[in-house]
């Protein structure tokens, strides 16, 4: 399998994605602006997302997708099969608890996860109301990401991929055409998301049966595989939990901030998700099958080569990733949501969050990196560790930053403290000897300086003025935004061209 070839199949399916979540995006801001309604479907929406990263997406996948690996590997076919389905049964009870105890208790979820909403009735109706719609979503979309644990480990990587586009078409769906039949409105929303949890998870079944990996959902409390991967789970959902719990702090903080703030830093936060999602979940869902085959056949070696590719390949997208969107932050907030009633006042207000997040850009991706190198030796205890150094990092910096910096400052801690949470893990990476830098880093950094400063010269000088931005019409913002994205790249890679650096350079086979 050419893993480079993967990575761009992955990508292309979640760049389509992101296109039609921004899309999503435009429509809500077009519609709701940075309201009241806005900051409560939010809040409803994050949370059941909060919820999906720990039993799915997070902990889960990062004890279930190395131990099938094991199984696929070491062990004959009826074994694998058992596994699945009595993993599949387990967790959908799980699940269905899990499911019923947040419907009945959405208003003492959303008292204590956005306090500041209690001051106004309305808000914090309309919330409650919206998250006993959305969270049965949590129930799909986390047996969405077992099947895609299932079918990454056999590499299909491209259905996993392209199962997030239905969300975004039934979200797109609900906010043009079901609103009016709605009160309020934006109602609308919370019913798209429930629906497009079921439309994901109907989509991949096929996939399932074709590959003959469809899960029976049986329950066997004494399989050994399953009691493995729930031991797994402890300190993993620990781990993933206080990611989470930073993100709840932050909404907390938020709260008690300007209507808006929420906002905000949700459509900065989604701007960001652009490059994380492309770069760092795609190197991450391709990674964590191959290194976890590696350590099975305890090929060493080929494990630390694997991290270090990843490492280089992180920086040579992540870096121009992180510097354009910090100088282009005004051209992409206003071609994707100045429109309506989203004022110039949300913009620059955006753009403030965006320039921060900017900043740890890089520690963010490369932590989708770096946390499978420990996750694929079934080592969940040390990334666990560094989350509950870097969950008191981020709120000191909190604590620190909000004042001066209001909404933006709660932006520069998450991304400040992914830098830091980065750092940590390449760290104990190299001193546990499970990583060893590969020869020619210090020319590699001086080829990425080189592009990168000829890349962020050309686009602050091509951008004009930030106040023009504000008076184009919609089809001029995109063609002038697409011809600083052409440009960049290309003076980017140019460059990278001119100093040395070749594709072929980045092939590389997984196991």
């Amino acid at each position: 399998m050419n893993l480079l070839k993967a990575l761009a199949t992955i990508s292309s399916m979640t760049l389509l994605s992101r296109i039609l979540g921004f899309v999503r995006d435009t429509v809500i801001a077009r519609a709701f602006g940075a309201s009241v309604m806005t900051d409560a479907f939010v809040v409803a929406f994050r949370l059941p997302n909060l919820l999906r990263r720990l039993f799915a997406e997070g902990a889960f996948s990062q004890a279930f997708v190395p131990i099938l690996g094991e199984y696929k590997t070491r062990r004959g076919e009826e074994e694998t099969r058992l596994l699945i389905d009595h993993v599949a049964g387990t967790l959908a009870l799980a699940l269905f608890i899990v499911t019923l105890i947040g419907v009945i208790a959405a208003p003492l979820v959303i008292y204590l996860s956005a306090p500041g909403f209690a001051a106004d009735a309305q808000k914090f109706d309309i919330t409650v109301s919206m998250l006993r719609i959305v969270f049965p979503y949590i129930f799909f979309i986390s047996l969405v990401a077992f099947a895609a644990g299932i079918l990454n480990t056999y590499g299909r990587f491209s259905v996993p991929a392209f199962t997030p586009v239905l969300l975004n078409i039934s979200m797109i769906a609900g906010a043009l055409w079901l609103t009016p039949y709605f009160h309020p409105p934006i109602l609308a929303l919370a019913w798209a998301v429930a629906f497009g949890g079921f439309l994901q998870l109907a989509f991949q079944v096929p996939f399932l049966l074709k590959l003959k990996r469809m899960p029976r959902f049986r329950l066997n409390f004494r399989d050994a595989g399953v009691w493995r991967i729930f031991k797994l789970m402890g300190p993993a959902v620990f781990g993933v939990s206080i990611s989470q719990i930073s993100l709840v702090i932050n909404m907390i903080f938020a709260s008690f901030l300007v209507t808006g703030s929420m906002s905000w830093l949700y459509y900065a936060d989604r701007l960001m998700e652009f490059p994380t999602g492309m770069l760092g979940v795609a190197l991450g869902t391709i990674l964590l099958p191959s290194l976890s085959k590696h350590y099975a056949d305890n090929a060493n070696d080929e494990y630390s080569k694997l991290l270090d590719w990843g490492l280089r390949l992180t920086l040579l997208l992540a870096l121009p990733a992180a510097l354009a969107l910090a100088v282009l932050a005004v051209p992409l907030i206003a071609t994707l949501f100045h429109y309506g009633k989203f004022t110039p006042n949300d913009l620059f207000m955006t753009r403030e969050a965006l320039m921060a997040y900017s900043l740890g850009l890089l520690g963010l991706i490369m932590v989708k990196v770096l946390a499978p190198g420990f996750y694929a030796r079934q080592n969940i205890r040390t990334p666990v560790k560094i989350a509950l150094a870097t969950l008191l990092v981020t709120q000191l910096m909190n604590l620190a930053f909000i004042g001066p910096f209001k909404h933006a400052g709660l932006a520069l801690s998450t991304g400040l403290a992914a830098c830091f949470n980065a750092g940590l893990l390449l760290y104990h990476l190299r001193k546990s000897g499970i990583y060893a830098p590969q020869p020619g880093w210090l020319r590699y950094f001086a080829q990425l300086a080189l592009a990168l400063l000829s890349m962020g010269g050309v686009l602050f000088w091509a951008m004009g003025d930030a106040q023009s931005w504000l008076h184009m019409r919609a089809l001029d913002k995109v063609l002038h935004l697409s011809a600083l994205v052409a440009i960049g790249a290309s003076v980017y890679f140019g460059v990278l061209f001119a100093a040395g650096i070749r594709w072929q350079d980045f092939m590389k086979r997984g196991a």
